[in-house]
């Protein structure tokens, strides 16, 4: 049976939530991408193009620090990794994330919320940060998704 990473990072708790749904769904560890530096309302304010976030995602090169990593990230065969929609596509700290590791023969699946976005080009831009990993095409889901349709999602990757 293949061992299954739920991992995600959550600025405002929606994606957190999917996540948890996700993890219960298909028996997944659950792992939150947690910013060395958190995020304040205003780094957060995307209408504000001096604001942190807006300035991460100008610059694709840019990957902020992460506080916490997953220890035994050899143990998994399967990783999920869930972020809101920025601009688009993932936040730079997803890329973050994915870079810190050797991922060589693992299955990644992303996985979105926002509030009105598709999933856009974040598979192709997070491909680069796979490194040797299958990366599978992601999907977006709203904040109300419910369990059912996470677990039968993520059972076509198993």
């Amino acid at each position: 049976m293949k061992k299954i990473l739920v991992s995600y990072f959550s600025a405002s708790g929606v994606t957190a939530r999917v996540a948890q749904k996700l993890s219960q769904a298909i028996d997944g560890d659950l792992h939150e991408i947690i910013p060395a530096q958190p995020y304040s309302q205003a780094d957060l304010d995307w209408t504000n193009p001096q604001s942190r976030s807006s300035q991460e995602m100008k610059n694709k090169a840019y990957r902020p620090a992460i506080q916490n990593e997953v220890k035994n990230i050899d143990d998994y065969d399967v990783i999920f990794i869930g972020f809101p929609i920025w601009w688009y596509v993932a936040p730079t700290i997803i890329n973050t994330f994915l870079e810190q590791y050797d991922l060589s023969g693992k299955t990644i699946i992303p996985f979105a919320t926002s509030g009105g976005s598709g999933i856009g080009n974040t598979t192709q831009e997070l491909k680069v940060s796979c490194g040797n990993a299958k990366l599978c095409q992601g999907r977006r889901f709203d904040s109300q998704v419910d369990v059912d349709t996470l677990k039968t999602w993520a059972e076509s990757f198993l």
